[in-house]
């Protein structure tokens, strides 16, 4: 079995994903929003992320973070997406009103 361990390779389509994995925690943080829920109960993070990411519904995809506190890190893969959510309306989860701001300098229009 240890022989068997010891001759173990990734194909080169295996290694490939594996660094587009690793990209994501070098994330261009120009292409992020900080959110906060305006409410004093506990915020759902596993229904949160569920309804914001189909309601966006990003065509370059998503990554939602919890930072605590009520806040959270939105991560989007295409600037595109976070101007669409930036110039949107207000946003909402369970009727508390979800502020966000764009974690950046650069401006997003």
């Amino acid at each position: 079995m240890e022989d068997d361990l010891a001759n173990l390779r990734l194909w080169d389509e295996e290694e490939e994903a594996f660094q587009e994995d690793a990209m994501v925690g070098d994330q261009d943080y120009r292409i992020c929003l900080v959110g906060r829920c305006l409410t004093d109960g506990v915020v759902n993070f596993p229904s949160l992320h569920n309804t914001m990411a189909d309601l966006w519904h990003p065509i370059g995809g998503i990554c939602i973070s919890d930072l605590g506190d009520k806040r959270y890190l939105f991560q989007f893969f295409h600037k595109i997406d976070m101007q669409r959510v930036m110039l949107g309306t207000h946003w909402f989860f369970n009727n508390h009103l979800l502020i966000l701001q764009n974690s950046s300098k650069e401006k997003t229009h």
